[in-house]
């Protein structure tokens, strides 16, 4: 199957999603958004569960892909770092499920897969790579600290300061987490990241 009608499905799974709840999503009805058969959605990804893990592996890669983006957007790590946090909390406010992946609170409405393997026979590729295992909150947390780490730690950082670096990440995306839980008022995340990391990092 063309990675397009893939998406296509995964797009009309996310639709149906945002109208009613995961348990009450019908596989027919998203293969016939789609313009697929059922037939063809289960050979792509095996079972309900399949594709509320692919679902759900989509939008923790498209979360990622958007904080590699943040980290691109400036020259000076405060505001790479304050673009980073922004786009996490705002993702998470629009996004059930990319909010419910980085809390870990999955409310009754959404599909809550395991976040271990799970057993795959699946001949397609994405879907092996879905029935992998998914992300905890913890582990956004160290990938995009790590990855802000790769991206700040340049040629001009003593790699000393490489532990106060990563600290100082963590400390963003934990704040950003905490925006998501609870929202901010005025000046929003973007005040609360400069204001934690003026002290912290030198431009």
């Amino acid at each position: 199957m063309m990675p397009a009608a893939r998406e296509s499905l995964l797009d009309a799974a996310y639709t149906a999603l945002a109208r009613r709840s995961w348990s009450a999503v019908r596989m027919v009805d998203v293969a016939a958004a789609a313009g697929v058969s059922r037939q063809t959605l289960y050979n792509e990804f095996g079972s309900k569960e399949g594709l509320a893990r692919a679902l759900v592996r989509r939008e923790a890669d498209g979360y990622l892909a958007g904080v590699d983006r943040a980290l691109a957007t400036h020259s000076d790590a405060r505001e790479r770092l304050t673009a980073t946090a922004e786009w996490t909390a705002t993702l998470a406010r629009d996004n059930a499920l990319v909010r419910a992946m980085l809390t870990g609170c999955w409310s009754e409405r959404l599909p809550s897969p395991t976040l271990s393997a799970v057993p795959s026979s699946s001949a397609v590729p994405a879907q092996r790579r879905a029935d992998g295992p998914l992300p905890s909150p913890g582990d956004f947390v160290a990938i995009v600290r790590d990855r802000a780490v790769s991206v700040l730690s340049g040629p001009g950082i003593n790699k000393s300061d490489t532990p106060d670096l990563a600290r100082s990440c963590e400390l963003v995306v934990r704040l950003a987490l905490s925006c998501v839980a609870a929202p901010p008022g005025e000046g929003g995340v973007a005040d609360l990241v400069r204001s934690a990391l003026y002290r912290q990092l030198t431009g």
